[in-house]
């Protein structure tokens, strides 16, 4: 099913601030730890979606490739191209070590998820509701994800709804897009888990009311809605990195 794979956003971002710190503690170098991290997703995202199910515990998975990744640099001779494809252990060694190797049909070119739904709005622009019910529906939206009341978030949520989960292969987010009021709000509570040090709020997005997600002090999430009528008809979640980087001024160090 297409919500598989939902993580809550402490586990995310704890995830990879944990590769970050390893990676930065054996280069010693901020930028290099980036690189790494990057490497790190990349590899898993090049898993098929079945090695990937097989996967049962994807942080210890992505701390040993991260540190094959790094001990890969440490002993790579002659100049560097600025590619990391290659080096270290490939991703299906990794997961045939695990038992891993359920073969996967040929895949296909994805299809764009914003060519989707823009063919998807066309028809729904013709019932364009109001800025006030606009901010009446996020507004309900966000107290539903508070209490956590999945009945009452999918009621807020068209049965044909769709949303889209933009990671940028820099977090262990959903990579498909999500169809059907009940399984984006299953994904949306799952993501928003309401733990301690995280918070929901609701702030302008693109000109328009929209709900913004922190993990401590940090903005992990920025959440778009298009509402038509009383129901929203396209989520999109914003949960890469380099596209939160307006939202999170660097620290002293320039990490984030």
């Amino acid at each position: 099913m297409d919500h598989e794979g939902a993580v809550p956003i402490a586990e995310l971002l704890d995830e990879r601030r944990h590769l970050l710190d390893i990676a930065f503690w054996v280069t010693g170098d901020s930028g290099a730890a980036e690189e790494v991290v990057a490497e790190t997703y990349r590899r898993w995202y090049a898993l098929s979606a079945p090695e990937r199910r097989c996967v049962t515990a994807p942080r210890a998975w992505l701390v040993q490739v991260g540190g094959a990744v790094c001990l890969s640099r440490s002993t790579l001779s002659g100049p560097r191209d600025g590619h990391s494809e290659g080096i270290g252990t490939a991703p299906g060694t990794v997961a045939e070590s695990m038992g891993c190797t359920e073969p996967e049909p040929e895949r296909s070119e994805p299809t764009n998820p914003v060519d989707q739904a823009l063919r998807s709005l066309q028809g729904r622009r013709s019932r364009p509701t109001t800025t006030e019910r606009h901010d009446t529906v996020v507004q309900a939206v966000q107290q539903a994800c508070a209490t956590e009341d999945p009945a009452s978030l999918a009621a807020l949520l068209a049965p044909d709804a769709i949303a889209f989960f933009d990671g940028g292969g820099k977090v262990r987010a959903l990579t498909e897009p999500v169809h059907g009021n009940e399984r984006i709000a299953h994904c949306l509570l799952t993501l928003l888990a309401r733990r301690p040090r995280t918070s929901l709020h609701t702030r302008s997005v693109n000109g328009r009311t929209g709900l913004v997600a922190r993990y401590d002090d940090q903005v992990a999430a920025v959440i778009g809605l298009d509402v038509a009528g009383h129901r929203a008809v396209q989520v999109w979640v914003v949960l890469n990195p380099d596209k939160l980087r307006s939202w999170n001024p660097q620290d002293a160090s320039g990490r984030r």
